[in-house]
C-alpha cells in the first residue's frame, strides 16, 4: 500500500497534506490493514521534523513556476517544468503508488502529469474558493474532489465533488485558556487580540499595528506575530512606539507561534486579525473567535479576496482592504467590533456554522477506499 503526497511549498499547503497523511495512518490501524508507505514529493521537504513523526519519506523533484505574468525567468521555469514532469515520470513509476493526493501548487503539477500519463488514481483537495491551474487541470480526470468553500464546486464535476471542510492539524485543533494569561504574561482584565500575518509575516499589518500599538495597549493585550524575517525590526519599533508607556507589558510579539503559543493564544482571543489564506479561515472559523480579514491584494493573490469575501458573506469575519489599511482605520475597526459585544456573538455562531468538522479524515477515507479498491 503506497501513497504519494504532493503540494506547494508553504504551509498551507504543507500541513493539510501531513494531517491527511496522520488520519490514513490512524484508518489503517482502526481498520487493521497494513500501514501505507508515504511520500511527499516537493523541491523542498519544507518541516523535516514533521515528516520524521509522521513516517513520510521525502523525496525531491524539480518545478518550475507557471507565471501569469511576463518574467525572462519563465523561459527557465519553463525546462525546469518539462524536466520535472520527466522526473517525476521516473521517480513515480519506481514507486508506482496505489493513488496520489494534492492540494495544487505549481510543484504538484510534475507529479499529477507523470499520475495521469502512469495512470495511477489521483484525488485532490481544494482549499480555496477558486482552484488553482494545477487543480483545474487535474480535476478533468481525477478519482475524487475535495473542497473546503463550497464555491468551488462550480469548476468541477459535481458527482466527484464533496464539500469536506479543510484539515486542521491536531495539535492546534482546539483552544487551550487554563494559563494562558500567566504564560503570556498579560493583563487578566483586559480582552485579547491575536494578530497573525501568516508564515511569513506582513509587513503592511506590522507598520499598521505599530502605528495603532499606544491606542491599542490602552484597551487591549496584543499578541502579535510578525514572520522571522520581520521580528527585528518590529521589536525595535515596538520599544520606541510604548518606551515608558506604563501599560507596555500588554503587548507580546513573536517571529511565529509554536503550537502551543497558538493553541494558548486562541484560547484567550477575543479578535483575531489576519491574513486571509484558506488555512488561518479554517483554523480560526474551528475556534470561533471574530476575525477582522485583511487579505492580499487582489493583483497578488486572488485567492485571498474571494476566500476572505466568503467568509464574510457567511458572517464570521469584515474585511479591511489592504489598499485601506492604517492605523486609522485599523483601531476604528478593532474598536467597532470589541465595544459590540452581540455582534461578536453572532460572528462567533457565523464561525460555528461555517466550519466543516473532521475535513483530514474524511479526505483519508476517501484515499483508503481508493486505495483498498485499487490493489484489489
Amino acid at each position: 500500500m503506497k501513497i504519494i503526497i504532493t503540494g506547494g511549498g508553504s504551509g498551507g499547503h504543507f500541513y493539510p497534506l501531513i494531517s491527511v497523511a496522520d488520519k490514513i495512518r490512524e484508518l489503517a490501524e482502526e481498520k487493521n490493514i497494513v500501514q501505507p508507505t508515504i511520500y511527499y514529493l516537493a523541491e523542498v521537504p519544507f518541516d523535516e521534523d514533521r515528516l520524521f513523526k509522521t513516517d513520510v519519506q521525502f523525496m525531491k523533484i524539480f518545478a518550475g513556476k507557471m507565471r501569469l505574468y511576463f518574467s525572462f525567468r519563465t523561459i527557465l521555469d519553463l525546462f525546469k517544468t518539462i524536466w520535472g514532469v520527466l522526473d517525476a515520470i521516473v521517480k513515480v513509476f519506481q514507486i508506482y503508488p496505489d493513488v496520489v493526493f494534492t492540494n495544487g501548487g505549481y510543484v504538484s503539477f510534475p507529479v499529477v502529469m507523470a499520475a495521469r500519463i502512469l495512470r495511477i488514481p489521483v484525488v485532490i483537495h481544494v482549499s480555496d474558493t477558486v482552484p488553482s491551474r494545477v487543480l483545474l487541470f487535474a480535476g478533468k480526470f481525477a478519482k475524487k474532489i475535495s473542497i473546503a468553500f463550497s464555491e468551488a464546486a462550480k469548476y468541477f464535476d459535481e458527482k466527484k465533488v464533496a464539500h469536506l471542510g479543510n484539515p486542521i492539524r491536531d495539535e492546534i485543533k482546539y483552544k487551550q485558556k487554563d494559563g494562558a494569561y500567566d504564560y503570556f504574561n498579560l493583563d487578566h482584565s483586559v480582552p485579547t487580540i491575536l494578530i497573525l500575518g501568516g508564515s511569513q509575516g506582513s509587513q503592511m499589518i506590522n507598520d499598521a499595528v505599530l502605528g495603532a500599538l499606544p491606542h491599542l495597549v490602552e484597551k487591549y493585550n496584543v499578541i502579535h506575530q510578525v514572520g522571522k524575517k520581520n521580528y527585528d525590526d518590529v521589536f525595535g519599533l515596538a520599544g520606541v512606539a510604548l518606551l515608558n508607556n506604563p501599560l507596555k507589558r500588554r503587548y507580546r510579539v513573536y517571529p511565529y507561534l509554536s503550537d502551543l503559543k497558538i493553541k494558548m493564544a486562541a484560547g484567550i482571543a477575543d479578535l483575531v486579525i489576519s491574513r486571509a489564506g484558506a488555512g488561518s479561515i479554517n483554523e480560526i472559523a474551528n475556534w470561533q473567535i471574530p476575525a477582522i480579514l485583511i487579505p492580499i491584494s487582489r493583483d497578488i493573490s486572488r485567492d485571498q479576496t474571494s476566500n476572505s469575501l466568503s467568509y464574510a458573506r457567511a458572517g464570521g469575519a469584515i474585511i479591511i482592504r489592504q489598499k485601506n489599511l492604517g492605523k486609522n482605520v485599523l483601531m476604528h475597526e478593532v474598536d467597532r467590533l470589541m465595544s459590540d459585544e452581540q455582534k461578536r456573538e453572532e460572528m462567533k455562531k457565523a464561525a460555528a456554522e461555517f466550519f466543516v468538522p473532521n475535513a483530514a479524515k474524511k479526505i483519508a477515507r476517501a484515499i483508503t477506499e481508493i486505495v483498498l479498491s485499487h490493489e484489489k
